[in-house]
């Protein structure tokens, strides 16, 4: 055990009420809750991360709840009612973003989300279902939530029309994540990074936590790590990792929107004169089932290509920087949120829909204690 002064243990980790593991979107709202609903309680959140490190601060920044394609195919293994059920949760889990740290301070844009198809064939099967998925999702958006474009940004080797999604958006996730951190250090709840959690065991009452730095026990232990979350837990949730690169600035660049290819297992948009654009899991399904960093020349390289053929076909362009975050998924859609035993709980497998139903999941995860 490493040197910790009477201070230290007395201060962090003495009489410890709530201790969640995770300081991503679900971990922070979790306990931003938990603050609201026992405001003299000592909460404190483990993170083995300098930042966030799942995908909470490593995603694209989609503000989305499912492009057509996507949810044609959860028809396929969920009910309607499911499918709806997702979606409400996912459009209620955005309201509720916005509405906890407001637009401006996670530059909140509402510029509509395109699918793009690279297969005329499956463009039209998708076409005969779209009325069907609008009447389904009426009666959240009281309208047409899909609706057809023209190919107006001039992508090339791809169908000359669109599905649009009225109501996608996009989002600054580096804010997003900023301002969560703001609130809760306002809060009086504690963040100690870099420390990962190797073991937990319930004795009594109490749960004891073993970390790679120190021991000690907490009435209730919240387990919010996603895409880790098989790490510490016996739950159908497995790690998919999502590779991303980002171009430098591009002068005049007119692409505006979020984008969805290829059922969108790829995905780009615009920042800052600059594309985003990631995916390619698909490629290699079993070397992405990793809770690892890092890029594969696989992926890397076809992203490369979809950008010079597709995406910027007559544009200059350079590579400046890639990366990669790590979703939590598995055979359901639906997220797990559950009591584990009398004294611990968990929020994760939130399927790569992090964006839209991390609020909603942290506050459904305080609710339970």
């Amino acid at each position: 055990m490493l040197n910790y002064s009477y201070w230290e243990l007395k201060e962090w980790f003495t009489n410890v009420d709530f201790t969640i593991v995770g300081s991503g979107i679900v971990g922070l709202n979790c306990a931003l809750n938990l603050r609201r609903k026992y405001p003299k309680a000592k909460i404190i959140i483990l993170e083995k991360g300098m930042l966030p490190q799942g995908a909470s601060s490593k995603n694209a920044g989609f503000a989305c709840f499912g492009s057509l394609s996507e949810l044609i195919d959860d028809l396929k293994t969920h009910s309607e009612e499911e499918v709806f059920n997702l979606v409400e949760k996912r459009w209620n889990g955005l309201q509720l973003l916005r509405k906890n740290l407001g637009d401006k301070n996670i530059d909140f844009q509402q510029n509509k989300g395109y699918e793009l198809f690279n297969d005329s064939a499956f463009y039209e099967e998708c076409l005969v279902e779209k009325n069907k998925i609008n009447q389904l999702l009426k009666p959240l958006f009281s309208s047409d939530v899909f609706t057809i474009d023209n190919n107006f940004f001039e992508f090339q080797n791809i169908h000359q029309n669109y599905i649009t999604n009225q109501f996608e958006g996009q989002i600054d996730t580096g804010k997003m994540v900023t301002k969560l951190l703001q609130v809760i250090q306002q809060s009086d709840i504690k963040i100690l990074n870099n420390i990962t959690v190797k073991n937990f065991e319930e004795i009594g009452n109490k749960v004891a936590i073993q970390t790679n730095q120190i021991s000690f026990s907490s009435n209730k232990l919240c387990i919010a790590t996603n895409g880790f979350a098989n790490q510490l837990l016996n739950e159908n949730v497995q790690p998919a990792r999502a590779q991303v690169l980002i171009t430098k600035p591009i002068k005049n660049l007119h692409i505006k929107g979020t984008f969805h290819l290829d059922k969108g297992y790829y995905y780009f948009r615009n920042i800052d004169d600059r594309i985003l654009f990631g995916g390619g899991r698909n490629l290699d399904f079993k070397a992405e089932e990793t809770s690892e960093f890092g890029e594969t020349t696989i992926i890397q390289n076809k992203l490369e290509e979809i950008l010079k053929t597709t995406i910027l076909p007559n544009t200059n362009f350079e590579i400046e920087h890639r990366w990669s975050g790590i979703m939590g998924v598995g055979s359901q859609k639906k997220a797990i949120v559950k009591q584990l035993s009398n004294n611990v709980f968990c929020g994760v497998r939130l399927g790569g829909m992090g964006i839209a139903i991390g609020s909603l999941v942290g506050k459904e995860l305080a609710d339970l204690l």
